[in-house]
């Protein structure tokens, strides 16, 4: 559970509270209320229907109520004597014949208790299994007990003033033991100032300890990479389209960046096709016009053999070398590819992680360019990044995602990254048709795809699943692939998915890319892959237990051509509230931007962020859907401790986050 003090039990908050400061009368409750009661027991028996298990009948006067138990002891029932008197807390349902507790938390008594209530609401904790939860509680109050007021207020008193703070000590005692009388509509929603205490502390930290890496990295040097323009307007002038007016605002901020004498650190986003890889080309021509080699980080080999092909048709007729490097090469054409890498002669390298082995040695790597970077973890970065060859110098790096970031996440978790925004599209790119249909309409669509396909075009069909599973009811991409086999043997169907080796998934994407396959079936694998301008139809299946972001990604794969393209969503009745929002928003928009909005409002951080990049840990109270809010007084509150009580900074991020150090050059 990630305790190891008392201090971090003081921090183990609560996830929701129970009113036990009142008893309920029996004969008064009703369904669904979570309620402490007491009664004399009249009875305990076994029964068995579906299940055996032991009822406890008791009454108080006004009415009787059955206490029902799955998994119990002959002891435990030899405790439940005719007479007694037990006082439980638990929710009430509807039992056959009358209301019913299942397992209620209980105490028996030889005659009536003395129904002292409780003082406050009981915390219910966040459990792990062999720890009960009254453990928990008791352990809590210990803390709070024993080192609560040695706990140290690391916010000085004229900034709690100033923004009308609750004192540290006072937020945790409210958090753990809030008094019966509050209002528990805002403890629910997590909008107390208790709460929002300690939430804007936690991303205080967090906003803090990147700002710090950022500070870091200005104080190291960088070969300043200047702008010579020739080359990069050579290639303008080959491209045969016009670059849009956010590339160019972007190419001209990291141009700009990389002539500094200080490591950039650049996040360039925009949605898929939205043009980030000529930005990247602006920056690596810019470096090789400075004589420093280049490297491009892609995290598949799919990925890297289309960026090496995009990169080759570009740096030909400007006499550019440019070299791939992946697992898969022969022992020889690794020697050769290498040799060329440690010579200079390879002025553009483009790999997967097989750029960061031992063996990889670079002649001037200037510039790092990092595509999809929340696939990589922060350690493979590191090692990237200090084989530059440049004496006490590090490399610029550029980071590229198609996974537009929320500014408020950005401001948190990438305050350590400069961040430009492609956020338009290239001119005559169409927006891809998005439908929402039940999946009892499977054979509409599969007639639907024996049409596209004769006419020339290509298709996705897109699982969740490689397998079937007992537990999760989404259909298989083995079984949809043998179905579909048989209802159209007529196509030429592939299957593509992670359990493949990498050699094998190539393959059938290189196959489906030159137009010899008719019809994909895949898992997500495809989320980051080769474009195949042709395919023109998607089809998701199980579209409700994907994400935004993912179903965005997914979708980015059709209409990279010129035709129309239609991606379908295929869902499992009955839809969920949530779910049906979800695809709602998908077939609505296809702004990246708002979609990454409406994730984090709807799935929280995680999902957007992946792979952490900065060594930082999960938030433990803070949540980003529900506290952005607090985020202009952060700014505020972070300049002004910088300024004026520097000494608190590092006390607070040691607080909130392990091993906040380990990833200074990050």
């Amino acid at each position: 559970m990630n305790i190891f003090s008392p201090e971090d039990l003081l921090f183990h908050l609560p996830l929701r509270y129970q009113d036990r400061t009142r008893t309920s009368l029996i004969g008064h409750l009703k369904a669904g209320q979570e309620t402490m009661i007491a009664g004399v027991i009249h009875a305990a028996e076994t029964g068995f229907g579906r299940r055996r298990s032991l009822q406890v009948r008791i009454d108080d006067g006004t009415g009787s109520i059955v206490l029902r138990f799955f998994y119990f002891t002959s002891k435990q029932q030899q405790g439940f004597k005719a007479g007694m008197w037990v006082q439980c807390f638990g929710e009430t349902r509807r039992g056959r014949q009358s209301l019913e507790m299942v397992h209620p938390e209980y105490r028996i008594h030889e005659e009536k208790p003395s129904m002292v209530p409780e003082k406050s609401l009981t915390p219910v904790y966040p459990g792990t299994e062999g720890i009960h939860p009254s453990k928990i509680r008791s352990l809590v109050n210990q803390a709070l007990e024993k080192h609560g007021a040695m706990l140290q207020e690391l916010m000085p008193q004229d900034l709690l003033v100033e923004f009308g703070l609750m004192p540290l000590g006072d937020a945790l005692k409210f958090a753990h033991n809030p008094p019966s009388d509050v209002e528990t509509d805002s403890l629910r929603d997590g909008s107390h100032p208790a709460q929002k205490r300690l939430a804007l502390e936690e991303l205080l930290a967090h906003h803090l300890a990147l700002n710090r890496l950022r500070l870091r990295r200005h104080r190291e040097s960088a070969p300043p990479i200047l702008q010579t323009g020739g080359t990069w307007k050579r290639l303008k002038d080959l491209l045969g389209f016009r670059l849009t007016t956010a590339q160019e605002r972007v190419v001209k901020e990291v141009l700009a960046d990389i002539g500094q004498p200080t490591p950039t650190l650049r996040l360039i986003q925009g949605d898929v096709g939205s043009g980030k890889t000529v930005v990247a080309a602006a920056a690596a021509l810019q470096a090789i016009d400075n004589r420093y080699q280049t490297a491009l980080m892609a995290p598949t080999e799919l990925l890297v053999e289309q960026h090496r092909k995009t990169f080759v048709s570009w740096f030909a007729g400007l006499g550019i070398q440019v070299a791939g490097l992946t697992g898969k090469l022969s022992a020889a054409e690794r020697r050769r590819v290498l040799a060329r890498i440690e010579s200079g002669d390879a002025q553009m390298i483009i790999g997967t992680h097989a750029l960061f082995q031992q063996a990889v040695k670079f002649n001037r790597l200037g510039l790092l360019v990092i595509d999809e970077q929340h696939r990589f973890g922060v350690d493979q970065r590191l090692a990237l990044r200090n084989k530059g060859n440049l004496g006490s110098s590090v490399p610029h790096q550029i980071i590229m995602s198609a996974t537009p970031i929320p500014r408020s996440l950005a401001m948190i978790f990438y305050a350590d990254l400069d961040v430009s925004s492609i956020d338009e599209l290239p001119p005559g790119r169409q927006r891809v048709q998005t439908i929402v249909i039940p999946s009892d309409r499977r054979d509409e669509i599969t007639a639907r795809i024996s049409g596209v396909c004769q006419s020339g075009q290509q298709v996705y069909w897109v699982c969740p699943l490689i397998e079937e599973s007992d537990k999760l009811p989404a259909q298989a991409a083995m079984k949809t692939y043998s179905v579909l086999s048989k209802t159209l043997p007529e196509l030429s169907i592939a299957l593509i998915h992670g359990k493949l080796k990498s050699t094998d998934k190539e393959r059938i994407m290189q196959r489906f890319s030159h137009g010899g396959i008719d019809l994909l079936v895949s898992t997500t694998v495809i989320e980051v892959g080769v474009d195949v301008p042709n395919a023109n139809l998607m089809i998701i299946e199980n579209a409700e237990r994907l994400g935004l972001a993912q179903l965005h990604q997914l979708r980015g794969r059709v209409g990279r051509g010129a035709g129309k393209a239609t991606c379908v969503l295929m869902y499992q009745s009955p839809l969920g509230r949530l779910a049906k929002k979800r695809l709602g928003i998908l077939r609505n928009t296809d702004d990246g931007f708002e979609i990454a909005q409406k994730d984090l409002e709807h799935r929280g951080a995680g999902e957007l962020l992946g792979t952490r990049q900065t060594g930082l840990q999960n938030l433990k109270i803070a949540d980003f859907a529900r506290d952005r809010d607090l985020l202009p007084d952060i700014e505020k509150i972070a300049g002004k401790l910088n300024r004026n009580h520097p000494e608190l900074v590092q006390p607070l991020v040691a607080r909130w986050i392990t091993n906040s150090g380990q990833y200074a050059n990050a």
